[in-house]
């Protein structure tokens, strides 16, 4: 985003006047304008776009009565009794209006676009949790069109359907063959119809269902006065399966106290619908339809005016009108109405009308609306998350829209899986399947509205402030309740099934651009965390290693990036990388195009690491601001990685495997560069591969010998732990742990761990605090799950004459406290000594003292740095204390051996020298000393990580 990217991706007209936004567009436009026609035509598909009467309150309060309050009314309240069918309607309409606050929220804080909850969702939790409860979502409206169009159906034939054999017909109108295939096909008719109107598109479903709304309000007005103009009368009872037995007819008393009397308490009896036992799940799991239709409103969002304004309003509207029609049908019912007919005629409302034929069309309009509303919401959820391409190519069919934008694919592929459904039959059959969809969406939309308001980003402010965190829980917590009381394996297998679906969008799906709530909630919670975290708190016991590796070029640096990432145990990680420069000259900060790069390495390479870069005019400055900025608060690195100043040749290990090519290992050469096309676009291969030599600038190296053991200094001084890490540059972390297909068997893989001051053969101290940090670095290594089978062989150096079985029981010892797992090798170095020696004559024996054996291992850490620092100060006014035929035959030792060769080594890193003047002898003393040994690590710790205490 630069400084002229438009900030709001959507017109901000919307809540201008639309007659105003006319007339000044009449006003500018030239009456003799070839555009002009193009204009009408946006504003003549602006004025299509419905208002919120017409677009949420109508389809929401449809779809909300629909089959129950005709229907379903006398099922309640004659199984459940008026007690506990008014605590269901108030748990109902309590745990929906948890979610209509939640929807409010989500839906003014933003632009909605087509896709209702799914939008709302997906934008919110991200694509994965917006996918799958978009499926759901989908599969709930799918299913409670079926249901709506079944519950049609039943009307239909109640009224006009021949009896089953062994029943009498009661009416003339009883004409319509009656059976399973019958009703399927009836079912069918009823769906192409609802096809056809959803087809045309939204402005002639909104006329539509304006027309149904207007008859179903003037149904209801008639079912409120038949309570009490109606008299008191005896009805028929509909059939009951041929042979059964039982009452023909039942009474409307009209208002009697002993008829409420009679309908106070629950009484559950066998379903004459469909010959199962009734109970408090499922009778909830009926009513409950009632109440789905919430987001009727939510699912026009692509085709309103204004959503964010008008699907608060008009869904708050709509719950409250539905919750009072059904309490007050409710007590009227359970007034003036026998048990047995509410239990045995659930079209009772028919026979006691004014006109019996207005509750036929009450039913028949509501249901169909109903049955329209679900479809196109199903439709419009297809479409949106085809628009998203969660799913890839799957549902590419579904983006197709015609001329008015319209999504005909989406609404044939909805109707063609709600004819799926069909086949189920029965309306309580799939009742309890659409009250779970529904109820998992509804904790889902709670729970994005808790997840924004948890984040507590700064942009989620949504001006519907009539919400908290605690309707958001009370809601998720209700719904998930109620799930399981209607079903638990269906709720069960609905809430696997979304997970599954989870899983499968996040591998599967690209990545999004709408933000992902989690890093929100993450970043929340690290925050807090990280001041919670006291580096004054920092024990010992609990110490892990905190890593900054320095990286010059990444294409050369990948088995070195991949094994240190094996010794964080679970520690900070950051790769560190000095780009040299001034800002002062340049544009702007040449960094930031680079992390995107380097985030794609950290992910293709599998590690969990931070990635740090800088920009300096000196390697060395740049690596002091990394040592004093890298971290927060407790989390800051503790160890500073790298590179060896060698000349090994560097070796690109991101280029493309399957690209078979060969590339030049001449950095002078001119195929300096890989033939074929990279992984990552990372800066060409120059010098060495772990060296910090970044780059050239015209025939000098930038990085010198003596500015790379000034790093190494300046980090001592920070009080960092340093490690060199040599010939890393052919390190395959694969095949090291890997033996051979040819090798017979299994081959073992060692880690050699040398703790003793080779570069000081007069001090050969195991337990001072750099040999221990050693021992706790290949430990970590060897607890790693790849490296666990690993041998730990740690080499005792011994001096003929002296004890060996007295320092080897001590280190046994000490590793048994220290519960460290290794083999102790005593190594006889009596010739390399003696080459120190004759360097030096008598000057070095004469510091020897005679309990120099008592004192190997001995834990005294201060002293050590004591004799240590001495050594130091007194390096550069004695010649190079170590002579190149010590360090080449101390060189020759380690290799002899190491048989078998090691995956890795460990080894001590002395001090740099004080004197300046040294640094390139001090180098040079380094790189005799770890000649062709392999992947080794020169290791010197400060601080102390070990403990034997609990």
């Amino acid at each position: 985003m630069t400084e002229r990217t438009p900030l709001l991706h959507y017109r901000l007209s919307t809540s201008v006047n639309e007659s105003e936004l006319r007339s000044q567009a009449g006003r500018q436009a030239p009456v003799h304008n070839p555009g002009s026609q193009g204009r009408g035509a946006a504003q003549q598909k602006q004025q299509k776009k419905l208002s919120t009467f017409f677009g949420v309150v109508i389809p929401t309060l449809l779809s909300m009565f629909s089959v129950v309050v005709f229907l379903r009314i006398g099922l309640a309240v004659g199984q459940a009794g008026l007690y506990q069918a008014i605590a269901m309607y108030v748990v109902a309409y309590i745990i929906i209006c948890m979610t209509v606050l939640s929807v409010c929220a989500i839906s003014t804080n933003g632009a909605l676009d087509a896709g209702g909850a799914y939008y709302m969702i997906s934008r919110a939790l991200g694509p994965e949790f917006g996918g799958s409860i978009g499926i759901m979502f989908f599969l709930a409206n799918v299913c409670g069109s079926a249901l709506m169009v079944l519950g049609l159906v039943e009307a239909i034939l109640s009224t006009f359907g021949v009896p089953e054999a062994g029943n009498v017909a009661t009416s003339h109108y009883q004409v319509l063959p009656s059976g399973y295939w019958w009703s399927l096909l009836y079912g069918t008719g009823i769906a192409l119809l609802c096809l056809l109107v959803c087809l045309v598109g939204a402005h002639i479903y909104a006329k539509t269902t304006f027309l149904i709304f207007v008859i179903v309000i003037v149904v209801l007005i008639t079912v409120f006065i038949s309570f009490f103009a109606v008299h008191p009368q005896s009805i028929t009872l509909p059939d009951l399966k041929p042979n059964a037995t039982g009452p023909t007819t039942a009474n409307f008393t009209g208002f009697k106290l002993e008829t409420l009397l009679g309908n106070v308490w629950a009484d559950y009896t066998v379903d004459y619908t469909t010959q199962t036992t009734m109970t408090f799940a499922t009778v909830f799991a009926v009513m409950f339809n009632g109440c789905t239709g919430i987001m009727a409103g939510s699912n026009m969002s692509g085709d309103l005016k204004n959503p964010s304004y008008s699907i608060p309003r008009g869904t708050i509207t709509a719950v409250i009108f539905t919750f009072i029609v059904y309490i007050m049908l409710s007590v009227l019912v359970a007034c003036t109405c026998d048990r047995l007919l509410l239990q045995r005629d659930y079209s009772f409302l028919r026979d006691i009308n004014v006109w019996h034929p207005f509750v036929l069309i009450g039913v028949y309009s509501s249901t169909l609306s109903a049955a329209m509303s679900n479809l196109i919401g199903a439709s419009r959820v297809l479409y949106a998350m085809a628009k998203d391409d969660l799913f890839g190519k799957a549902l590419w069919l579904a983006k197709k829209t015609s001329r008015s934008g319209n999504p005909w694919v989406s609404v044939l592929i909805s109707w063609f899986l709600v004819q799926l459904v069909l086949f189920s039959g029965k309306l309580n059959t799939i009742a309890s399947i659409v009250t779970i969809f529904f109820l998992l969406v509804y904790a889902a939309v709670d729970l994005a509205c808790l997840a924004l308001e948890w984040a507590s980003a700064p942009n989620f402010r949504p001006t519907f402030r009539y919400f908290t965190w605690h309707t958001c829980i009370l809601g998720i917590i209700g719904c998930a309740i109620m799930m399981f009381l209607i079903n638990a394996i269906y709720a069960s297998a609905s809430i696997a099934f979304m997970l599954l679906l989870l899983l499968l969008i996040h591998y599967l799906s690209p990545t999004s651009s709408w933000g992902y709530i989690s890093q929100a909630l993450i970043f929340h919670q690290v925050r807090k965390y990280l001041l919670m975290l006291d580096v004054r708190k920092d024990h010992v016991k609990f110490w892990r290693p905190q890593i900054l590796l320095m990286v010059s070029n990444p294409r050369s640096s990948v088995g070195l990036i991949t094994f240190i990432n094996d010794i964080k145990k679970s520690g900070l990680y950051v790769l560190g990388h000095v780009q040299l420069g001034d800002l002062n000259t340049l544009p702007s900060d040449p960094l930031q195009a680079q992390y995107e790069s380097w985030l794609s390495l950290v992910d293709h390479l599998n590690i969990k690491a931070f990635v740090n870069l800088t920009l300096a005019d000196s390697v060395r400055h740049g690596v002091q601001h990394l040592l004093f900025i890298s971290g927060l608060g407790g989390m800051r690195p503790n160890t500073l990685v790298l590179g060896f100043y060698d000349d090994c040749l560097p070796k690109d290990k991101l280029i493309d495997p399957s690209m078979s090519s060969t590339q030049s290992t001449d950095p002078s050469g001119p195929s300096q560069e890989p033939e074929q096309p990279p992984l990552f676009h990372f800066v060409s291969l120059r010098g060495s591969s772990n060296r910090l030599d970044y780059g050239e600038f015209g025939d000098g190296k930038v990085l010198g010998s003596q500015e790379y053991v000034a790093i190494i200094a300046d980090a001592m001084k920070m009080l960092k732990n340093v490690v060199l890490a040599r010939y890393f540059n052919n390190f395959d972390r694969a095949q090291v742990l890997s033996p051979p297909s040819c090798t017979p068997g299994k081959r073992a893989v060692y880690v050699d761990v040398w703790p003793v001051n080779l570069l000081r053969p007069d001090s050969c101290s195991y337990v001072d605090t750099c040999s221990l940090f050693l021992l706790q670095l290949a430990c970590i290594l060897n607890m790693v799950r790849d490296w666990r089978k690993a041998t730990l062989r740690l080499f005792l150096c011994v001096e003929k004459g002296r004890s060996v079985r007295g320092p080897e029981e001590k280190l046994s010892q000490l590793l048994k406290e220290l519960r460290i797992k290794a083999q102790i090798h005593p190594v006889p170095w009596d010739q390399q000594v003696a080459l120190h020696w004759q360097r030096q004559g008598n000057w070095g024996k004469k510091q020897l003292d005679a309990t120099t054996e008592e004192k190997k291992l001995q834990p005294e850490e201060e002293e050590d740095e004591e004799n240590e620092e001495d050594y130091v100060n007194s390096f550069p006014s004695n010649a190079t204390r170590v002579s190149d035929d010590y360090l080449s035959a101390v060189n020759k030792l380690i290799l002899d051996q190491s048989r078998p060769q090691p995956a890795v080594r460990f080894l001590y890193l002395p001090r740099p020298p004080a004197d300046t003047r040294r640094y390139t002898a001090y180098l040079r003393q380094l790189e005799l000393l770890t000649q062709d040994l392999g992947p080794t690590l020169l290791i010197h710790g400060v601080t102390p990580v070990i403990t034997t205490d609990l």
